[in-house]
């Protein structure tokens, strides 16, 4: 049986992409978000989602190069000098590590943003991390612990297939996510370990911020047996302060309301929803 969840990240960094992710589950082939609860258009997020019953909405924990929620005095091991979580990610994790003290703000910081979902009164689809910064080690143990008090059923677990990566276009040499691909596997079994329901592959990893109407029809052509996540990064325009640089974020919008995505994703014979309609 093939099952579909397709997410739109980032959900509250700007107006720009909320529109988009609005437009794409309306018109489009769009299930799923993930809100970034401390994010600038957060809260315009919220009243959408809350428009859209339909949309499963997620937490995107933002641990790195973005809004904390707690104060930036009270995690001074995790934040720069402007009061957004530090975008040394290699260094950070190396810090995690060796101080203790980082590990208890990353802990309260964590629980603060399950905190701030909660009040929003929306279901929990899932939880992913913003640039998938869960799959560290230590970080996932701390999501593992604290999303079981906040009844967190679902975990991205990034792990791309290259081979269906080459079979949706053809002579293409996708960029393998060695860096993360054992850390992803441990998470996994974590994860499972934990009753989590998580995808058996992630589709979005090698072609972060370019996933044209091209390749998102071309993955959907060619969509294994079962639950896989196909997530994009859609926004009506670009030029909001927190945009990743080089991104197509209009072309990622057009990828999920383009009619043969669309024919595609029907052709497939997948079922498609939110983490939550497959969770049984």
């Amino acid at each position: 049986m093939k099952r579909l969840v397709v997410t739109a990240d980032d959900f509250g960094l700007s107006r720009e992409v909320n529109e988009a992710v609005e437009q794409a589950h309306r018109d489009g082939i769009l299930t799923a978000a993930s809100l970034m609860v401390s994010a600038p258009a957060a809260a315009d997020a919220v009243e959408r989602a809350r428009r859209m019953p339909s949309l499963r909405v997620g937490l995107h924990l933002v641990l790195v190069e973005a809004w904390p929620t707690l104060p930036a005095a009270d995690l001074p091991d995790l934040t720069d000098a402007n009061g957004l979580m530090r975008a040394d990610m290699g260094r950070l994790g190396f810090d995690l590590a060796a101080k203790p003290a980082a590990r208890r703000q990353l802990a309260a910081e964590i629980a603060a943003q399950f905190e701030a979902y909660r009040a929003t009164g929306l279901p929990l689809d899932h939880v992913n991390a913003h640039k998938h910064f869960h799959v560290h080690p230590l970080i996932a143990g701390a999501v593992l612990a604290i999303g079981a008090r906040y009844g967190m059923r679902a975990l991205r677990v990034p792990r791309e297939p290259r081979d269906l990566l080459r079979r949706a276009e053809p002579g293409t040499r996708p960029r393998p996510a060695l860096d993360i691909a054992p850390w992803s596997a441990l998470l996994a079994v974590r994860a499972r370990q934990a009753g989590l329901l998580i995808p058996d592959r992630t589709l979005g990893l090698a072609w972060s911020g370019a996933m044209t109407p091209e390749r998102v029809a071309g993955l959907l052509c060619h969509l294994p047996e079962g639950l896989t996540e196909l997530y994009t990064h859609p926004a009506t325009a670009g030029g909001f302060p927190g945009e990743a640089p080089g991104y197509a974020y209009a072309a990622e919008r057009d990828a999920l309301v383009a009619v043969a995505t669309r024919d595609a994703l029907a052709r497939s014979g997948a079922s498609s929803g939110g983490f939550s309609d497959f969770s049984a």
